[in-house]
């Protein structure tokens, strides 16, 4: 199945790219998608324990399985002030 992989702000900058699609199997989880983002974009490793993820529009849990056609985005923490 297909996914999308979107990354915001410095995220973004950091993947060189704004979006990634994949192949995944079917039954894959966030957390299983988040460990092939971090081998494939080895510069956004840093920001692992930071990084907010989503599915949709709602925040994502790693135990959270993917469907086709989902649509993942990383972003760095939101910052007010």
């Amino acid at each position: 199945m297909m996914v999308s992989v979107q990354f915001w702000s410095y995220l973004a900058d950091l993947a060189a790219t704004r979006t990634w699609e994949v192949e995944l199997t079917s039954g894959c989880t966030v957390g299983a998608l988040l460990d092939q983002i971090y081998l494939r974009f080895p510069q956004l490793l840093p920001m692992r324990t930071s990084t907010l993820v989503a599915l949709g529009v709602e925040y994502a849990q790693v135990t959270d399985v993917l469907a086709p056609g989902s649509v993942i985005s990383l972003f760095p923490p939101v910052q007010g002030g």
